[in-house]
């Protein structure tokens, strides 16, 4: 059978009644050739608030002239972005996971506005990698995703530094371990130029578990931000999408039940961050495949942790990249048994096949070789108890912490725990507790990066716990719990917790529990007075009215 590739631009440009349509798009230089051919929307994430995606408007470039040479007529359009690193620690924070859905939502509605035929999404920061794959999801057109790619690390004092040392030095600046001059020193050097985060963070994460879904061509979001490579791979991408609308594959094709389950893998065996459980769970539902919160336990159990990257490791994306990327970590994983080999990816290969092209860097120490691995299994685990009845995540990549039992410190909001963690006010053998930062009661759902960073720099981080039902950085390392669910302002136990309740963390047995009768917790929760919420109106108080439990991905319906 014939496929017209022009089955959606066709309705919008074709015949004597479109002649309007046709009119206001030659008064921004098209052609009659240009709109004889497919359209295919180039959705861009760039913004020049952050070095993420600061260079995605010299890749779009590229994208486009591939497009071009293989047939194509390529509309660049932009969304927006929210740069966590930057607001980190303030109210801005809560615009980050909101991001997200805001995201999805815009390039869903100008591909659909203007019946593009195909879609390339580039991404860079956190929110924009699953906000865009979550849009090619909705609109399953032929179409895929390309990561912008990770920044170099900086230099200081001799050693390579990411955002997570910034981050740290300020407990230790706070704890009097560093000085002023230190500090700026560490800031002028720590952020070299353009690219996203450079540790196994959430956009790292993010990207190597969107080469592993099939919706990113294996071994390109790996390639750092700066490399000339990069340029050459988005000119691939721009003739990859043509091929990929003249075979009509599309995403939800790609998108299925054992991609998802690659992808996680993927995340177990780098060390990644806890963002993922959120972020897969979303792709999930736009793509119509059942997935839960327990699924990410049933895999991490049988996935070994062979990566040793930042935050709990050594090592760097780019290091990651230049040991043999992802594609190393597919033939791991695939030499294993683990991975789904035969699952689709938008280069027309299977994933298998994708792994089998694997070379490895002799001498390399970044991913470990299956009999040598880090840990038997991954990096992050699933907690639930009497605490978390829905759940919620603590990544164990970085330490080997498997209980902890402590007294709580509550704190109402992530500045007032700073603040503690500053004033000298946290102790070893303490369990912060950090409430009413969950997806509705932030709303937004905040990274508490800030607090973590300030208790590892303050020499705290194997002897302090935190929970909370917020989320964390994919930089934070320590015994941290977040995505606590259900989150306190709907009524979850966390709400119930007084200072100095005792609490324990038992990773063993899968357990987050605070020393309460159900009969006390049930009768503090109805003493329990809400606070005012923060936002009734706009984005925010949207937002919170509708947003789902962390337990299923924190999205909107």
């Amino acid at each position: 059978m014939t496929i017209n590739p022009r089955q959606k631009s066709h309705d919008l440009l074709d015949g004597p009644g479109r002649a309007p349509a046709r009119a206001m798009l030659k008064a921004v230089g098209f052609t009659d050739a240009d709109l004889s051919r497919p359209l295919v929307g180039v959705a861009n994430t760039w913004i020049e608030v952050m070095p993420c995606n600061y260079h995605l408007r010299r890749l779009s470039e590229k994208v486009k002239a591939g497009i071009r040479a293989a047939g194509g007529t390529p509309i660049e359009y932009n969304t927006i972005a929210v740069s966590d690193g930057i607001s980190m620690g303030t109210e801005g924070m809560k615009a980050s996971l909101i991001s997200r859905e805001v995201i999805a939502d815009s390039i869903e509605l100008v591909a659909r506005g203007h019946l593009f035929d195909a879609v390339v999404a580039l991404s860079g920061c956190d929110k924009t990698i699953p906000g865009t794959v979550m849009a090619l999801a909705r609109l399953n057109l032929p179409s895929l995703m390309l990561y912008g790619g990770s920044i170099m690390p900086g230099k200081f004092q001799g050693h390579d530094v990411t955002i997570q040392d910034v981050f740290e030095a300020v407990g230790k600046h706070g704890a009097g371990k560093m000085t002023d001059a230190e500090l700026k020193d560490l800031e002028d050097h720590a952020c070299p130029g353009p690219g996203a985060c450079g540790g196994q963070f959430t956009a790292n994460t993010m990207a190597i578990a969107f080469e592993f879904l099939g919706i990113s061509p294996m071994g390109m979001n790996g390639i750092p931000a700066m490399d000339t490579k990069k340029d050459d791979v988005a000119f691939k991408c721009g003739q990859m999408v043509m091929e990929l609308l003249k075979k009509d594959l599309r995403p939800r094709q790609i998108i299925t039940r054992k991609s998802i389950e690659n992808a996680i893998a993927s995340v177990a065996t780098t060390g990644g961050s806890t963002n993922a459980v959120l972020h897969l769970l979303a792709i999930a539902r736009e793509a119509g495949i059942r997935l839960t919160i327990d699924d990410f336990d049933k895999i991490n159990r049988k996935v070994p942790l062979l990566a040793d990257l930042k935050p709990g490791g050594r090592f760097t994306a780019a290091d990651l990249y230049a040991a043999g990327g992802t594609t190393l970590v597919a033939k791991r994983l695939m030499d294993a048994g683990i991975l789904h080999a035969g699952q689709p990816t938008v280069t027309g290969r299977t994933i298998g096949e994708e792994a089998g092209r694997a070379t490895e860097t002799p001498g390399q120490q970044v991913l470990r070789p299956l009999a040598n691995p880090i840990k038997p299994t991954g990096g992050m685990v699933i907690l639930k108890g009497n605490l978390a009845p829905e759940g919620c995540v603590v990544k164990v990549a970085g330490h080997s912490i498997m209980t902890f039992r402590g007294p709580a410190k509550v704190f109402e909001r992530e500045e007032d725990a700073f603040a503690a963690v500053q004033a000298k006010q946290i102790r070893a053998g303490d369990v912060v507790v950090i409430r009413y930062e969950g997806p509705s009661g932030g709303p937004g759902m905040r990274e508490m990066l800030g607090v973590t960073a300030a208790i590892v720099g303050a020499g705290l981080g194997d002897s302090v716990a935190l929970l909370t039902d917020g989320r964390f950085s994919g930089a934070t390392h320590g015994l941290m719990a977040g995505h606590v669910a259900p989150e306190a302002a709907r009524g979850g136990p966390i709400a119930a917790i007084k200072n100095g309740d005792m609490i324990t963390f038992d990773i063993a047995k899968r357990k987050l529990d605070v020393e309460l009768s159900a009969k006390e917790i049930k009768a503090r929760l109805k003493k329990v007075k809400q606070p005012v919420p923060r936002y009734t109106s706009g984005v925010m108080g949207k937002y919170a009215r509708h947003v789902s439990s962390a337990s299923e991905g924190a999205v909107t319906s």
